[in-house]
């Protein structure tokens, strides 16, 4: 769905860029995001997409998909469940982004369940409008569990990995 308000021409025509249009919905795609709004003087434009929003929610996996067939199947460690009083102690999302559990594809997974880490190690990854981010850990532990998969879109302040 796209919207755009005050672009019009003196005929009551709107002008619509297509091209950005078509832009923002790709950065939707690349980011997981739902939704991006753009303002420029008085024109406005916004983006979204609810259909696959409801998806993103309620399956994860499915829409992780198709980005995870880049990379190798085996290289994805299984999801651990961790119990729900447990997540008081995990490291969470800063940012809506895509989780990658190592550097790159085919490469070994930065951590696993059982391994002690330092404060400051590297847990994964989350990539953000092409930037790669690492999310470290605030605290020396052991690695409970891995709440997520590579490859998974992850939503802002997600649960991601449990360290105590």
């Amino acid at each position: 769905m796209a919207e755009t308000k005050g672009a019009s021409s003196r005929t009551g025509k709107m002008n619509v860029d297509t091209a950005l249009v078509r832009e923002l919905a790709d950065m939707l795609a690349d980011t997981g995001l739902t939704e991006i709004e753009v303002e420029d003087g008085d024109r406005k434009i916004r983006v979204s997409r609810g259909v696959a929003a409801a998806a993103v929610a309620a399956a994860p996996v499915a829409v992780a998909a198709a980005p995870a067939a880049a990379a190798p199947v085996a290289a994805t460690p299984a999801v651990e469940a961790a119990p729900a009083a447990d997540l008081g102690n995990a490291v969470k999302s800063p940012m809506v982004g895509t989780a990658y559990l190592s550097a790159e594809p085919g490469s070994p997974a930065f951590i696993k369940v059982g391994d002690t880490v330092k404060a400051g190690d590297t847990l994964l990854i989350v990539e953000a409008m092409k930037v790669m981010n690492p999310i470290t850990a605030s605290a020396a532990g052991t690695v409970k569990a891995i709440l997520v998969e590579n490859a998974q879109p992850v939503e802002y302040d997600q649960p991601l990995v449990v360290v105590g």
